[in-house]
């Protein structure tokens, strides 16, 4: 099993070693003998920010002492952080110092530094979680599906309001095409940006796991569940915080502790039990995992 403590310190000092040049996630994950997939969803997870904005943000942070130094001009401090312009070097300097690199040079700021990250493993885990694996061989989840962008925190809005949108007639269909686990009907999430950037587009379908030989009608959209483990989480409580706070506990917890990483697919939801009002939940989390 890979220590992913470890492997994200040493992602750290690789990002580090890195931030004059090129820097290939692909290629350190595999030396660090994960997937880039799973690699950046526990960063981010952990970091509470995406890689990706790390990265530019230590780069920023480096490239504002060369800046206020004022020893080279502006496109050779961009183009040795890896821009090939010192427009679109000052843009990025600008989103993380909220002004640009001729404005910090005269003034000397101001300048917004990100330090290196660290992370260390603190003792968690009071709190049980209750998971198990099942291996199932390919299966389609069959709904109505939409592009939203990615909330955190509380209700989407957006999702809620493909919901809300859909005829009452449509889950009835819907609930026939119904025939395989995860049973009921199923909140899909798809397509999402590895780094899960609050506002990052994902694909949400509202479905079913339709049974292997029901004909689906025109109308509908497919997601392709395909074959390999899935480790599912069962949560009871305040709906959708004690969901969400179970989807952050994965990375946190669960795949720290536990030999198993996080593989491309779809990840489901299942509403078991609700009440009326939908402010409380029992629901499974299904999410696509391989040996790590």
């Amino acid at each position: 099993m890979v220590d992913m403590i470890a492997a994200l310190n040493r992602l750290v000092d690789l990002m580090e070693e890195g931030l004059t040049g090129d820097f290939d996630v692909k290629q350190v994950a595999r030396t660090l003998g994960t997937t880039e997939y799973h690699l950046r969803r526990m960063f981010s997870s952990l970091a509470g920010m995406p890689l990706s904005e790390y990265l530019r943000r230590r780069r920023m942070t480096v490239a504002a002492a060369e800046v206020v130094r004022g020893e080279q001009d502006l496109l050779t401090i961009a183009v040795r952080h890896g821009y090939g312009s010192a427009e679109a070097f000052a843009r990025a300097f600008r989103a993380v110092h909220g002004a640009g690199p001729s404005e910090v040079r005269r003034a000397g700021g101001p300048l917004r530094t990100q330090p290196q990250l660290r992370f260390r493993l603190t003792v968690e885990g009071s709190e049980r979680m209750d998971a198990r694996i099942v291996d199932r061989p390919e299966f389609r989840l069959v709904g109505h599906a939409v592009r939203v962008p990615l909330v955190h925190h509380g209700v989407n809005p957006h999702i809620r309001q493909h919901i809300a949108a859909l005829p009452a007639e449509e889950h009835v269909r819907l609930k026939a095409l119904a025939g395989a686990e995860p049973a009921g009907l199923l909140a899909v999430s798809d397509n999402l940006d590895p780094d899960r950037a609050e506002g990052s587009e994902l694909t949400y379908l509202h479905g079913v796991a339709a049974s292997p030989d029901a004909a689906v009608p025109g109308g509908f959209d497919v997601i392709k569940a395909p074959a390999g483990r899935w480790v599912v989480f069962r949560t009871t409580g305040p709906h959708p915080r004690t969901l969400q706070e179970t989807w952050a506990a994965t990375a946190t917890e669960w795949f720290p502790s536990n030999p198993w990483r996080l593989r491309p697919g779809p990840e489901i939801v299942a509403v078991l039990e609700r009440t009326e009002d939908f402010r409380a939940a029992t629901c499974e989390l299904w999410l696509p995992v391989e040996p790590a």
